[in-house]
């Protein structure tokens, strides 16, 4: 059977990520790099189990495939995010010249986009690939934690 990679089918993998930092109490958001329809790293936020403001899953992600490829660019990479980065993941996204970013749904609040945060010139982005199951594992996330 021939696999069919698309934007969905990796952001079902980044959504599994995210599943699994909502099973360990940390804010659901994973994370993959991809490059050339092969995975070169998978993860989740990791801010509580690490006590660290800046383990987010973009910046799990960025430092894992860097570390894969042997260096820091991420030239022809396409990270999968079940929600839009941060200004500060932003700004990491930014120095790796990631080739492209994938996200899932938007953060109105602390969304790079509405912190002044930018990415690359060159990056391409798209938005809202898999947007309803992306903001639904969140809003359940911080349902749970009210009561």
């Amino acid at each position: 059977m021939e696999m069919i990679f698309t934007d969905e089918y990796f952001m079902e993998i980044a959504l599994k990520e995210a599943q699994a930092a909502f099973e360990k109490g940390e804010i659901p958001v994973g994370a993959i790099v991809v490059s050339n329809n092969q995975i070169l790293a998978r993860t989740h936020n990791l801010t509580e189990l690490l006590s660290d403001v800046t383990a987010h899953a973009e910046i799990q992600a960025i430092s894992s495939a860097a570390n894969y490829l042997g260096g820091k660019y991420l030239k022809d990479c396409t990270l999968y995010v079940t929600l839009e980065p941060c200004s500060m993941c932003a700004g990491a996204l930014y120095w790796s010249q990631i080739t492209a970013i994938v996200c899932g749904a938007a953060d109105h609040k602390r969304g790079y986009r509405s912190m002044g945060g930018q990415l690359h010139p060159k990056t391409q982005i798209k938005f809202g690939v898999l947007e309803d199951r992306c903001a639904a594992l969140m809003k359940d996330f911080f349902k749970k934690k009210r009561k």
